[in-house]
Order: C-alpha cells, then structure tokens, then sequence
C-alpha cells in the first residue's frame, strides 16, 4: 500500500520519459535497418570514397577507348558536386586541398567534355597552379598521366616487373608488402614495362595544369620520408634508369607470364582482383596492353567486376572503391543483437547464415606465405575475396555467431579462431591481412610516397582480435591473449588514447581497445585505462557528441575537429560504457546527442567521412555507420541502464 501511494519524484519522470524515448528510437532504426536486409540476409550500404576513384573509372575507359557517356556524365556531375571552395578536390569532405585528387578529378571532367574555361575549371586551375601543378601529384596519379602521354615515364619511378622473380630473401618481394599494394602493384608492374598508349579518342591533355612544361620538368622524383635511406634509393634509381634497355627480354617475358599468372588465379571472378578498384582496373589494362581481345573471358570478368562498383542515380553517380557486404553485416548484426532481435527472427537467422557461408575454408591465400599450416577459416570484407581474408572482419563475424548461438555456429567459430590465433604477430598484435608485415625499410623507395606499402599490427585490429577472444572465454593466462594485452598497453598514446588505423582515429581506436579490454577482465579502473576515459572525456563537444576530423592523422592535427558525427559519437559512448561508465555526464550528453540528431528513419544524417584506407592518402565514408553504430549505442545504453551490472557482457 505504502508503494502504491509513494510520489513520483520529477527526476523518475524524467529518467522514465528518456526510457520511452530511447526505446522508441531502438525500435524505429532496428525496423529500418531490418527493412535494408536484402533478401538473402545480407547488408551492403554504399561506401564512399573521394574524387580519384570516380575520376579513374573515366580514365580507364578513355584508356581503353570505350567512352561510356551515360555512365561519365553522371559521374561528372559528382566530381563537380564535390569541388570545394579552395578550387580543387579534397581527401574527404570538407577537407584541404588535394594535388592528386585535384588533378585527377580535373582532368577526368576535361575527358568528358567540360571546357577549361567553365568557371569550375578555372578555379580547379588556378588552385592547382598555385600549389606546383601536377608535377607534384604523386607517383600513382604519374603513372596515369604517362599512360596518357601527359608526362614522360621519367616522371615516375623505375618500376622493373623482373622484381617478381627475386628469391623471399631479397630486400623486395611482393610477400613483404601488404595484400592491397600487391594487387595493385603486380599488373601495375607490367603497365611500367610496357608502356602502352592510352586510346584517348578525343585527344584531351592537361598540360595547362603544369607551371613547367612537363616534357623539361626535372623534378618530379622526390624522397618519401626525408630520410637517408630514400636518398640513396633516389640515387639507385637514376643509376639504373640508362640501363633498363639492357634488361633481358626473356627475363621481362618471364617476369611478366608470372605476373599475368598471378592475376589471373586471383581473378575472383566478378568480384574482381583483390576486390578493390585499383587492382582492377589495373589488370584491365594490363590485359589490354598484352593484346587481350575485349571479349576474351578474362578481360571480360575483369571489366564486369568495375561495373558492380557503380552507384548510379538518376543524374548523378560515384564508383566505390570496393564493397563491403561482410563487415556491414557483421556490424549490423551486432546492433542487432543489442536492440534485441533474437536468433529465432529470421532477419537475425539469415545474416548470420548467409555470413557462415561466406567463411573461406579452403583456399590458403597470400597471408599463408607467412603463416606455413595454417587452416583457413576467416571472413573477407567484400562479397568474395579468398585470397585476402582479414583478421578484423572475422573477429567481428565470429562474435556475432557467438553471441547468437554458439553451438549452431560451433564449427565455424572453432576454424576462424585457430586462424586468428596463428595470424598474431610477433609482438603480440594483429595486421589485418598479413602475421609480421614490418617492412619499414621498404617506406623509403620512390615508389612509396603514399606511405601505405606495409600493413603492421595496429591498436584496432589488435583490440578486435582480443575482443573476440575474450567473449569466446580465452582468459589472461592464455599466450595469445597475454601477448595481446601487453601490445595494447605498450601502443597507448602518451594522452591515454590508442591510433585507429581504419576508422577516425583516436577515438575509434579508444573505443577498440576499451571494449577488449572490459571483454578481458582487465581492471576498469586501472590508472591507464582511467587516462583513456579522461581523454574521451576530455573531447566531448559542447553539443554532447564526439567528431574526429579525418587530419588528425597528421601529428600537427591530431586535435583537428569541425563538428560532432553520430559515428564518432557512438563510438566514444560506446567506449565509456566499456570503461563502466553508463551513469557518466559524458554518456548521457552522448546519448542526447543521438537522440536529437537529424535521422532518416534508422539512418541518422552525417556528411563527414568516418573511415580510412590509408592515413593521409584515402579516406571513406561508410554509409551504414550512422545506421548500425547509433541504434547499438542507444540499444546498449537501454540494456546496461536495465540491469546490475553496468559493463557490457560482450566483446564489442
């Protein structure tokens, strides 16, 4: 009686109002989300790239001579829809000035037609006269002006494809550089050698864009690092260059039939080489400049494989650097799981299955040069891809078998985890593709001025492995998980926060490493992780949420923000909550933050990129985050502000 009389205080009413509203919130974006499942259980959003994979794709089809004006006007209208008020194109939205981007995107809508003297076009010249003109552009945007005929083959480095047939002890060999460098470089390699001729059958140059003619400019080759070692690389390069005429024309025969092999088993169908754009667009022309008629199977299944990265709508279209089918189910899966769909619904029942058969169990792939007996058993980002599984991808497949049933999905999870054990690195972390990929010495050729040959262990990745393994009940005294823990800890920043390799930045790698290490049983409140916390803390906006500007990945920057994303947002809330700090401000500012963000349905509103390939050479922009991540964050804020225990039970 006594409980039925008792008054309702004002903060019950409130605290029980925000309940309602974040249920309501949970449950509209988990409809939405379900309602994006295609029928086969899967998710696939668009991911985003900037204006060099667009602009390549019109390139490549004025290499080949195969002008495709329906597809290129639309992307035209992309390439202009993205220009910033600096002139030229950047990495990423809102982002600086980007010499390659710039020319590159420059020059693919001079392709399709558009006049030097439109307005856009001027400001794009004029702001790339002002920083050096294209000579500055970087190797990779060279090597397409060569082809071309923009720039003489002297622009670009020596690039032998003998290089193939060195012994593994040599200083280069293509096992010591990371999986998607491999792809792109094999075919690239025989394009040096040749030297084929673009078709360009309307005949378009830029050398507009150069402030020296670029038949007299000597100065394109420059030192990637500042280093010594690319001194003397640089010295090495001219020193050789004379003498390519005198390379034996079996070797370059033999070299290049172990190239074309190469590509060739690694076709993966129409998901393409490597499943990435460069690649294939590369082998496209590869097969091209070998004499491949368009019709021969293999150039076909080349071609067909860039068709399906196209995103097309009704006046205006962008191509996709890849696809990435798997780690968008696995992550919505996860959100999914966390707003409460049970594996007896069948959206849940039919992402997870549709991901157990897209488990790679028989093919050893590249990583296997490294890894001698290993038994495949991981998951690939994109649809197929089984010579380029990737630790992350698995680790974040198998905790969602996991935690949805782990005796139906029993066998799956015991492969892909004695594959994730055997990829840790020596110093206890993980790469993504590859055990040990530590090169670094291989930064300082010519080649390398993007800074992205090598895949090292990184926080992220590291953390997701641990993750995996902690949610499966590896405890501190198994190797693997010791090893890992104590990578961790070494690789903290001296601010408390941990790099993100593959997302923006700090606060996404925070975010990895508190969930693993919650997920280990490590001690929340231990001074080093507290530092962790203080700093996520520390980045809070005034509006409530997080956002991590894509520079921070230069040191200078690291601080660089322009507004709070609900990407970046979950990710430190979800971080905090890890750190158990549910009843904090800073997650209840988080949680308002996402519930009074514009949202279209379960899809909140977000411009910015929220992903990298490579630090400060390629960003993305994943379309799903701001679906998947937000409606998890509220979903698990719900859970865990409903029960005893306020640390999450799950890895992730």
């Amino acid at each position: 009686m006594e409980m039925m009389d008792r008054k309702v205080s004002p903060a019950e009413h409130v605290q029980a109002s925000d309940a309602r509203e974040i249920a309501g919130v949970v449950e509209e974006a988990g409809n939405w989300l379900a309602a994006q499942q295609a029928d086969d259980g899967h998710w696939a959003f668009e991911l985003e790239a900037d204006a060099t994979i667009p602009a390549e794709y019109i390139f490549l089809n004025h290499f080949l001579g195969d002008i495709n004006d329906e597809v290129e006007s639309k992307l035209a209208n992309y390439l202009r829809s993205i220009q910033e008020k600096h002139g030229g194109w950047p990495l990423y939205h809102d982002g600086d000035f980007n010499m390659s981007a710039s020319v590159k995107a420059y020059f693919a809508l001079k392709l399709v037609g558009d006049a030097p003297e439109a307005p856009h076009m001027v400001r794009a010249r004029e702001a790339i006269l002002a920083q050096g003109g294209a000579a500055k552009a970087n190797v990779f945007t060279r090597i397409a002006l060569a082809l071309f005929e923009q720039v003489p083959w002297r622009s670009v480095p020596v690039m032998r494809v003998e290089a193939l047939l060195l012994p593994k002890w040599s200083l280069f060999h293509m096992d010591k550089v990371s999986y998607w460098s491999r792809t792109v470089m094999v075919p690239l390699l025989v394009l040096a050698v040749l030297k084929p001729k673009a078709a360009n059958p309307r005949g378009i140059g830029i050398r507009e864009l150069f402030v020296t003619p670029p038949e007299t400019e000597r100065n394109y080759l420059v030192n990637p690092t500042g280093h010594w070692l690319g001194s003397l690389l640089l010295g090495i390069d001219a020193a050789i260059r004379p003498l390519e005429r005198l390379f034996p024309k079996f070797l370059q025969r033999r070299a290049i039939d172990k190239a074309m092999t190469f590509v060739i088993e690694r076709l993966n169908d129409e998901d393409g080489l490597g499943a990435i754009f460069p690649a294939m667009a590369n082998a496209v022309m590869a097969f091209h400049a070998l004499g491949y008629a368009s019709d021969h199977p293999d150039f076909q299944t080349a071609r067909q494989s860039i068709e399906k990265l196209l995103v097309l709508r009704d006046d205006w279209g962008y191509c996709q650097p890849c696809l990435s089918p798997v780690w968008d189910t696995g992550l919505a899966a996860h959100a999914m799981l966390e707003a409460g769909t049970e594996l007896d619904d069948t959206v849940m029942q039919r992402a997870l299955d549709w991901l157990v058969e897209r488990q790679i169990l028989d093919v050893a792939g590249d990583w296997a040069a490294n890894a001698s007996g290993l038994r495949p058993g991981g998951w690939a980002f994109q649809y197929w891809n089984d010579y380029y599984p990737d630790v992350d991808d698995t680790a974040v497949v198998v905790m969602a078998l996991q935690r949805a049933d782990p005796e139906r999905y029993k066998h799956a999870i015991d492969r892909a985890t004695e594959w994730i054990i055997g990829m840790q690195s020596r110093n206890g972390g993980w790469g993504a593709f590859d055990i040990d990929n530590e090169y670094f010495f291989l930064q300082h050729i010519p080649f390398a001025d993007h800074g992205a040959l090598l895949d090292p262990p990184t926080a992220d990745v590291s953390a997701r492995c641990l993750s995996m393994l902690a949610q499966l009940g590896y405890g501190r005294e198994h190797d693997a998980v010791k090893r890992a823990v104590d990578y961790l800890i070494r690789e903290q920043e001296v601010d408390g926060s941990w790099f993100g390799r593959w997302g923006n930045n700090y606060v996404y790698g925070t975010w990895s490493v508190l969930c693993a290490l919650n997920a280990v049983g490590e001690d929340m409140e231990a001074p080093y992780i507290r530092s962790a916390v203080d700093w996520l803390k520390g980045r809070q906006r005034p509006d409530g949420g997080w956002g991590e500007d894509c520079a921070s990945y230069w040191q200078h920057r690291r601080d660089d923000v322009k507004s709070s994303t609900p990407s970046q947002t979950s990710w430190a809330v979800l971080g905090l909550m890890a750190a158990g700090e549910v009843d904090s401000v800073s997650v209840k500012g988080g949680v308002e933050y996402l519930l009074n963000s514009p949202r279209d349905g379960g899809k909140w509103q977000e411009e910015y990129f929220n992903a990298v390939g490579f630090p400060r050479v390629f960003y993305l922009r994943y379309h799903g985050y701001s679906a998947y991540f937000p409606l998890w964050t509220l979903a698990r804020y719900r859970n865990l502000r409903n029960q005893d225990d306020k640390l999450p039970r799950f890895g992730m």
